[in-house]
């Protein structure tokens, strides 16, 4: 069993939708045929941008409806981050558009407080793991992956953990170093789909997507600083028999978050 996916490494234009719908819907002709799965960033539409009043919207609006869109048109799951009004709260959330018109969404967990975000949204308490063309799917957002105990795979209930981001430049051995490990201990693939560019904070971001396997071996291709659009197949029998060769799951300790 095998499963295609296509990651999207691109430079954001800061809270502009219209201009990034139409960077986007530009880099997603570049997917493959084969691919079942789109990772676009976190806040793909405008950045990594506290300002909720001016850029919310409700899951009605005009993004969510882009990318349900999108999806069915594709025929393809299409997966990224928005800014969600719901309930008078503001979220950081990501959300998958299933090609039939369906979607799931994830409330970012872990709110990046150094940057103020816990200031501005609302974390999320609830875990996401889809099963898509028989591959178990755990989606995350950025600064989740700074957090293994949330990310833990227990008893195996994924195959590919996914994280979408903006991930500071300054800050990239970290990002590169946590999905490796991320990959490792939890004895599966791991997605890893940042930004490039600069935000409208003088922020840099050099991207540095990746895909690591069950080994920790990078296994993508994707350059530094470069707008990419990277089509890879991920095989899943593979990822079976090593965990039944080398079943460390099974010495794993239990772990409750409250």
């Amino acid at each position: 069993m095998e499963i295609s996916i296509t990651t999207i490494q691109a430079d954001l234009h800061w809270e502009n939708k219209e201009a990034n719908y139409e960077l986007f819907s530009k880099a997603i002709q570049q997917a493959s045929a084969k691919s079942s799965l789109i990772v676009l960033p976190e806040m793909f539409t405008t950045g990594f941008s506290m300002n909720t009043e001016n850029q919310a919207e409700e899951m009605d609006g005009p993004s969510v409806n882009w990318m349900k869109a999108k999806a069915k048109d594709i025929e393809k799951y299409l997966v990224g981050s928005l800014i969600i009004k719901e309930n008078n709260h503001f979220f950081n959330r990501l959300i998958v558009a299933y090609p039939n018109g369906e979607i799931k969404h994830y409330d970012k967990k872990h709110l990046f407080s150094y940057a103020n975000e816990n200031q501005h949204y609302s974390p999320g308490d609830q875990e996401l793991i889809l099963n898509i063309k028989g591959v178990k799917i755990a989606f995350f957002i950025c600064y989740d992956l700074r957090f293994p105990v949330w990310c833990r795979n227990s008893k195996l209930k994924y195959d590919i953990a996914m994280y979408i981001a903006n991930w500071p430049e300054k800050r990239k051995n970290h990002w590169t170093a946590l999905l490796q490990a991320r990959a490792i201990e939890n004895q599966s693939y791991v997605v890893g789909v940042n930004r490039i560019g600069c935000d409208g904070k003088g922020i840099y971001y050099s991207g540095d997507s990746a895909i690591y396997n069950y080994l920790g071996e990078k296994i993508s291709t994707t350059e530094s600083n470069k707008y990419a659009v990277e089509n890879i197949s991920l095989n899943i029998n593979s990822l079976k028999e090593y965990r039944t060769k080398f079943p460390a799951h099974l010495d794993a300790d239990d772990f409750k978050i409250q």
